[in-house]
């Protein structure tokens, strides 16, 4: 575990988020409050969703498209 003051931080804020790959960083301020710097790794996509079951068709979709497409005059 690295332990960094709030100045050593922020002048070398890369090297501390590279080593934070490897191991806990903590960050230290001249108040006293203590913060733990921890990687998360992304385990899958944000876009990566469930599909769902329809009925509709791909003509159906696509007709849905094209109609909300349209503008509509009255």
């Amino acid at each position: 575990m690295k332990v960094y003051t709030y100045s050593e931080a922020r002048q070398r804020f890369t090297e501390v988020l590279n080593i934070a790959r490897e191991e806990d960083v903590i960050i230290k301020r001249r108040d006293g409050e203590i913060f733990k710097i921890v990687f998360k790794k992304m385990t899958k996509s944000p876009f990566d969703v469930t599909g769902i079951k329809t009925k509709a068709k791909t003509k159906d979709i696509l007709a849905a498209i094209k109609d909300s497409r349209e503008t509509k005059t009255e």
